[in-house]
């Protein structure tokens, strides 16, 4: 399994436009592409952020063939629709990672 891993930093000006466009329209038009598994989004906690509040927002796939099918198909213009919508206003960066294991949660009764 892969898990494709987008970690943006938004102006707090912009936050909450962003936050909605992404739940609205980025994800899920990223989702449709059928070739993610699943998605999750989290928001950095524990950071001072006077500059912005920053994201990771993490998509598995089955396989590198599968990321790769993405990156020349679909990621060039939803990641140009992001930039136009929201230029200036934010930085990204992206990472892929290998799932080399995968544990469940334990708790003790």
């Amino acid at each position: 399994m892969i898990l494709y891993n987008v970690t943006v930093k938004i102006e707090h000006a912009a936050h909450a436009e962003w936050l909605q466009w992404m739940k609205t329209v980025h994800i899920p038009d990223v989702m449709s592409t059928g070739l993610f598994l699943e998605y999750r989004m989290g928001r950095l906690l524990g950071m001072d952020e006077p500059d912005g509040v920053t994201y990771a927002i993490q998509y598995y796939l089955t396989d590198g063939a599968t990321f790769e099918q993405y990156q020349a198909y679909y990621a060039p213009r939803l990641q140009a629709a992001h930039t136009e919508k929201f230029r200036g206003r934010f930085v990204a960066f992206r990472t892929l990672l290998e799932i080399v294991d995968k544990g469940a949660f334990y708790t003790e009764n």
